[in-house]
């Protein structure tokens, strides 16, 4: 009897690894389906020239990942392959972001995304509405996921401090005259539910519960994070001119480095930063997405479509 009772209890602990490996197979290629579809669509809202035929893409690639993300253990699949989206983990692999932009016709845009959280198994997850324009002061507002100040994240900075947050920051375009970048915070209330913004940004007079920069489309900004030092540093923005000081979608770096440093778990301002004790590594930039549109459709064949 305790022979057979052995012999039993092998051969279950053998068919439940032999199952949960079928279930893990099963759901992987349940996602990469889902990955090679979300992929053409991607393409499809990024490059297509139809303002219409983009949006409508856009709405399936959002009914589409949300039935991907509802495959079981959905957090651990990457989605490497989809190159019109960020997907950042955070460094205690408690959440993600997805985030993503849809230009407008007029040459502004509209930000999707969604905040994923790793429950082991089932999904979890926040979406992220994008309120911006609606937003008057948004450097001085805390908001939730249904108000959120949209925006495509490529860093996310996990902060210890007596109330937890995340630092993320992110490409928010803005019109055919400007872009913008932002540094957002991200924590949780006491019901686990996200929220965007916290007075922790010390610096020039004004406590920030966001930190918002505006230059014009044709310059590129340095926005990126030093981990040896705890600090966020960015290129100055100015005018080319004192007479248009009043006109953000004219600035541009004028080759010196602003920052905040990480005191105490607040964000302390700090000019004029010695670059030489700071790697030349810039973050990837997001390039204008009319321009990648025309380059991504020179390299298809002509008989294909996106």
């Amino acid at each position: 009897m305790k022979g057979f009772l052995v012999a039993a209890f092998v051969l279950l602990t053998v068919s439940t690894s032999f199952a949960q490996h079928s279930d893990e197979s099963t759901n992987l290629k349940n996602l990469s389906v889902y990955q090679d579809s979300l992929k053409a669509l991607g393409k499809k809202f990024v490059n297509d020239p139809d303002d219409i035929e983009r949006k409508n893409a856009n709405y399936k690639f959002i009914r589409m990942l949300v039935a991907a993300l509802k495959v079981p253990h959905s957090f651990n699949y990457p989605f490497d392959s989809l190159k019109s989206i960020s997907i950042i983990n955070a460094p205690d692999n408690r959440l993600r972001i997805i985030s993503w932009h849809i230009m407008n016709q007029d040459g502004s845009y509209r930000f999707y995304g969604t905040v994923q959280m790793n429950t082991g198994g089932n999904l979890l997850m926040y979406p992220l509405e994008d309120y911006s324009p609606l937003l008057k002061n948004p450097e001085d507002s805390v908001t939730d996921n249904r108000k959120w100040y949209g925006a495509q994240y490529y860093k996310i900075i996990k902060v210890a401090a007596a109330k937890p947050y995340y630092v993320l920051l992110g490409w928010k375009g803005n019109t055919v005259k400007s872009t913008k970048k932002v540094i957002e915070v991200l924590s949780f209330d006491r019901d686990d539910k996200p929220l965007f913004g916290m007075p922790v940004f010390d610096g020039g007079n004004k406590n920030r519960k966001r930190v918002i920069f505006e230059y014009t489309r044709q310059a590129s900004m340095l926005l990126r994070y030093v981990p040896d030092q705890q600090l966020i540093v960015f290129d100055h923005l100015a005018p080319p001119d004192d007479k248009l000081k009043d006109r953000p979608d004219t600035f541009g770096p004028d080759l010196t480095y602003d920052g905040y440093k990480l005191k105490n778990g607040r964000w302390v301002f700090a000019d004029n930063l010695d670059m030489r004790n700071i790697p030349e590594e810039r973050d990837a930039e997001y390039v204008d997405p009319k321009a990648q549109a025309v380059k991504d459709r020179a390299s298809v064949p002509l008989n294909k479509k996106n």
